[in-house]
């Protein structure tokens, strides 16, 4: 680029134009790749289960749970009964920590407890979760929590409808339900057999 008198040229002004629009649009371009496989990786990881994958942290929940979800497993809420996604939900399938992705309760436990909340006689394995005394609302609960994340799931009640004798009423947006023709895409294959009917 020569510069005439030193003032630059119209032909001068538009290569550098030409020049400054292909950098910005070549760190556009790049950015957009950069969160494109950021996304799919974080979706990546939340799909499966892996024992080995450490608890998200709350930074990250806030970003990849909805506001529902964060509400429920983080801050101990409670869903509306009969509003919610899997109160009346009959399908074979599992439902796993909508954190971790653990498979924690099955379609083979659920039971119609007419909480307006997915109820199950019991859970997968009893290690699975924690129960602990709830005394808020100025009641005595025994709360159920996920043993690896921490995620408040709902309450365990004596309930002499259930075979069992107890009644999980658990919160839908504690759980990621994985219908049964969608488990082995998912990467639950080796759960098959504790939701086919014996």
């Amino acid at each position: 680029m020569v510069m005439v008198g030193g003032r630059i040229t119209s032909e001068e002004r538009s290569t550098l134009s030409t020049y400054i629009g292909v950098a910005i649009a070549t760190v556009l371009a790049a950015g957009a790749v950069y969160f494109f496989i950021l996304s799919h990786q974080e979706k990546k990881e939340a799909t499966g289960f892996d024992p080995n994958r450490p608890v998200p942290n709350d930074a990250t929940l806030k970003r990849r749970l909805k506001p529902e979800q964060y509400f429920v497993v983080r801050e101990n809420g409670t869903e509306t009964a009969f509003q919610n996604e899997f109160w009346d939900n009959e399908r074979v399938g599992l439902y796993v920590d909508v954190i971790t992705g653990e498979p924690l309760f099955t379609s083979l436990d659920k039971f119609d407890g007419g909480t307006g909340r997915p109820t199950f006689t019991k859970p997968i394995s009893k290690d699975l979760v924690v129960e602990e005394v709830d005394t808020s609302r100025d009641m005595q609960r025994t709360e159920v929590r996920a043993k690896r994340s921490g995620a408040h799931l709902g309450h365990l009640f004596a309930d002499p409808t259930s075979p069992t004798g107890q009644r999980y009423a658990v919160n839908s947006a504690a759980f990621h339900f994985i219908p049964i023709e969608r488990m082995k895409d998912e990467g639950y294959e080796a759960f098959l057999a504790l939701v086919e009917k014996k």
